[in-house]
């Protein structure tokens, strides 16, 4: 469960990069919209950041590097 909720936050960020992405291409320069974008992606990416911290402090995600 808690790996598919990382991976639709990372859809959802990548998502969020190509809007906008497309809003600084297409947009006129007094829109908010990436902005907007920019402030979601980097909420989504905290969030992320938080979930991966909390499933190896917890014990649901582990780490199988030999070093």
């Amino acid at each position: 469960m808690l790996k598919a909720a990382i991976v639709l936050l990372l859809i959802a960020t990548m998502i969020s990069l190509f809007s906008g992405l497309f809003f600084l291409v297409k947009d006129d320069s007094s829109s908010t919209r990436v902005v907007r974008a920019l402030t979601v992606r980097v909420s989504l990416a905290a969030i992320t950041v938080i979930l991966i911290a909390w499933g190896f402090y917890s014990g649901q995600l582990v780490s199988h590097v030999s070093w």
